[in-house]
This record gives structure tokens, C-alpha cells and sequence, in this order.
């Protein structure tokens, strides 16, 4: 059995994960291996995996379809054997001590069964000390990306690995990694910041709010947001406060062109996965998995 199991699901890409696979044979860390999903139906992953085995790297190459980013890391999470797991991007690397920080983090006194990692591009605060359901379900010191995530395995499934209806390709286009950090703080897990621990990955400038494009791909991850508005049953002023804030921001400002009309596109989808995922009422076995753990907890 491995210390780390990494799922990398991928789908599109090729010459983006030599960077990442040279990252990871860089590491300072060698007590883990890479559980590799591949949604391609082609076979143009195959140099690349041959190139990363001749690194050194322990590699295992599943295939899932049709593509799903949620499904596939549950995919991966079901064939993995680290005790901890980790999600990398295809496009995104680590610095050369992030796993050794990672283990180092989690044997701490503290214990925890979930570290987060610093994303250096995004540069957003790094908030001190373990998360807390009461902060996150409002969106507080809750800086989350998959990329960033490691959780023990068997919390992972505890709490039914990710959902499915959540992510990229999904009418709920965002909200996959959110949704799992806050089912996973509902069982009182303890998670950590280590902000010592890097990884990097490219952030889209500001100024592609610009285009339509942009304005519709806020859209569908705002939907996600809005779904997690519903599936969590958060307070009503959280989610008065997701929808007027994108649209008062600008206003406040003065600037009514493109600002405004990037805001109203995140209104809108908030709005809508909200509303949908109400009407739905759809459960998950995510969502059974979460009901029974709260009906344990009391």
C-alpha cells in the first residue's frame, strides 16, 4: 500500500502532462503512485505514459466513459490503495517538496484527514489554523480547488467520493469540490491548511470576463454554486448575498458595462442551479451516504 495514490483524470489533453509527470518525478516524496483515467477514445496518452514510466513514476492506466470529471476521480478512488489520495489537473505541477509537506501535515498531533495545499497563482488568503463547517457553509476562509485537495482515503468514501451531476460538461458546470469539502466537514473530519505546500496551475486573466464566451462559461459554473445553495440547505442571507453581490459590486463601482453584465450572468446561474436543484430534490449516493452519517451524529 502506497502513502499517496494521485488521480489524475484526463481528457483532451497530451503534451500538458509532461510538466506535471516531471514535477512528480522531482519530488522528494517516493512513496506514491498515479492512478491515470483516461476519457480520450483515442490512444495519444500512450508516449506520454511510456515517458513518465521511464521517469521512474508508478502508473495506472484506467479508461472511463463517456467524459465526467467527478465520475472519473470515483473511478479512481475505487482502485486506488493510498491512504491518502490527491487531484491533480493534466495542466497544472508541484513544487518538488509538496508531497513530503503533505504527510509531514497530516502527522501532526492534530491528525487531520484532510490537508489543503496553496495554489501560488491564485494567491488568494490562506486562512490560518483547520476549516469549520460553521465558516465554509457561508463561504468563509473556504479557498477551494480540487487541485489543492488531499483527503484520506477512507473518508473519501465515507462520504460517496464526488457527485457526479456536479463539474465541468454538467449542466451544474462548477461546484463538484466544493460540494465534497463541505459534506466532508458535516462529519466533523479535520482539515487542515498547509500553505507550505505548493502547487501551481495558470489562472485566466481578468480582462476574458470580457468576452460572451467567458460570460457563458461564469454562467454554467455559477449553476453549480447555485446547486450548492440548495443541496446544503445554506441560510437565506448566504444566498441573497451570492446573488446581489456580483450584480451590487459593479454598481458600487460605477461601472456598468461588461463588469455589470459578467455579474448579471453569475446572478443568473446562481439563480437557476439554485431553483433547479431545489425543484429536483435528487439524491445521490453521496447525499445517502452524508444523510446516514448526520443520522449517526446525532
Amino acid at each position: 500500500m502506497r502513502e499517496i495514490s494521485l488521480i489524475l483524470a484526463t481528457v483532451g489533453r497530451s503534451t500538458e502532462l509532461k510538466r506535471l509527470f516531471d514535477s512528480l518525478a522531482a519530488q522528494t516524496f517516493h512513496d506514491f503512485d498515479i492512478i491515470v483515467v483516461d476519457q480520450n477514445e483515442d490512444d495519444r496518452l500512450m508516449p506520454v505514459l511510456q515517458r513518465a514510466r521511464y521517469l521512474g513514476l508508478t502508473l495506472r492506466h484506467i479508461r472511463h466513459q463517456p467524459p465526467n470529471l467527478a465520475l472519473s476521480r470515483n473511478a479512481g478512488i475505487a482502485v486506488a490503495t493510498g491512504r491518502w489520495l490527491g487531484f491533480p489537473d493534466d495542466d497544472c505541477w508541484y513544487e518538488p517538496d509538496l508531497l513530503s509537506r503533505i504527510v509531514l501535515r497530516s502527522r501532526r498531533n492534530d491528525r487531520p484527514q484532510g490537508v489543503i495545499c496553496r495554489w501560488v497563482e491564485q494567491d488568494a488568503p490562506q486562512p490560518p489554523g483547520l476549516l469549520s463547517w460553521e465558516r465554509s457553509s457561508r463561504f468563509r476562509d473556504f479557498p477551494v480547488s480540487s487541485i489543492t485537495l488531499f483527503f484520506e482515503r477512507a473518508l473519501l468514501q465515507q462520504v460517496g467520493g464526488f457527485d457526479g451531476r456536479l463539474g465541468v460538461g454538467q449542466w451544474f458546470g462548477a461546484g463538484e469540490e466544493t460540494d465534497l469539502m463541505l459534506r466532508v466537514l458535516r462529519t466533523g473530519a479535520t482539515v487542515a491548511h498547509e500553505p507550505c505546500a505548493k502547487v501551481h496551475h495558470r489562472v485566466e486573466p481578468t480582462t476574458a470576463s470580457k468576452s460572451r464566451i467567458a460570460r457563458r462559461s461564469a454562467l454554467l459554473r455559477a449553476r453549480g454554486t447555485g446547486a450548492m445553495y440548495a443541496k446544503h440547505r445554506l441560510p437565506l442571507w448566504v444566498i441573497l448575498r451570492g446573488l446581489l453581490s456580483p450584480v451590487l459590486k459593479p454598481l458600487c463601482r460605477g461601472r456598468i458595462g461588461v463588469e455589470l453584465m459578467h455579474g448579471l450572468a453569475v446572478t443568473a446561474g446562481r439563480m437557476a442551479g439554485w431553483l433547479r436543484w431545489s425543484l429536483s430534490q435528487a439524491r445521490s449516493p453521496a447525499d445517502e451516504a452524508q444523510r446516514l452519517t448526520d443520522g449517526h451524529s446525532h
